[in-house]
């Protein structure tokens, strides 16, 4: 039997790909790098919406989407927050991103665990939420370092509606950061409570009384 990979299994593989590329850029050091880095990122975040919908309007959803799909959000955020940090124009908690990278470690532990007694673990209501909180701060993270690349070689009218924006927005990426922490650390609380019963199985054996 000829076996062939599914359109959104395709889409996900690609922006794992697009994660690399956009981490590569991103720590380049150079300010066109990092615009480029930001439209992959765009990009690669519409993907996350568009390989889902194709998986489920052509019922076509496999156990490799399942476990892949949400591995690779994780890279593509994960390389983009911990990029961040080396940013020395934008202001990213090294703290924050730990704790978001720790929160998407232990998921994916669970994951695995919930494979090894033969069942996927599906995406929650809080994970989903995250993933989209998360996408959304760093659309908005690369927006204002856009802006602060941008300003020195803008003028006229478009360099006062720069300096406007960063006046703004210049100091929102350490708050946005750690509100997106928070929501990581309270969707991961979800899924451990969730699957603390298949949790203790794995750590436990039977006792005989």
């Amino acid at each position: 039997m000829k076996l062939k990979m599914t359109l959104a299994n395709k889409i996900t593989l690609i922006r794992a790909g697009m994660s690399i590329v956009m981490f590569l850029l991103m720590i380049a050091e150079n300010g066109f790098a990092m615009i480029a880095a930001s439209l992959i990122f765009g990009v690669a975040a519409s993907t996350d919406w568009i390989d889902g919908r194709i998986a489920r309007s052509t019922n076509t959803a496999t156990p490799f989407g399942a476990i892949v799909d949400p591995f690779v959000d994780k890279v593509l955020v994960g390389a983009a927050f911990f990029a961040f940090t080396e940013v020395s124009y934008i202001n990213v908690p090294v703290w924050a991103v730990f704790v978001i990278i720790l929160r998407e470690l232990m998921v994916s532990t669970l994951r695995v665990l919930a494979a090894l007694d033969n069942h996927v673990m599906a995406a929650e209501r809080w994970g989903k939420f995250k993933t989209t909180v998360q996408l959304i701060a760093l659309g908005l993270i690369f927006f204002i370092a856009d802006v602060k690349l941008l300003l020195p070689l803008a003028d006229g009218s478009l360099r006062n509606v720069l300096t406007f924006l960063d006046n703004l927005l210049g100091t929102l990426p350490y708050c946005i950061t750690v509100l997106t922490a928070l929501v990581t650390a309270l969707s991961g609380i979800s899924y451990l409570k969730n699957n603390w019963a298949m949790l203790v199985k794995s750590w436990s054996l039977p006792v005989n009384d």
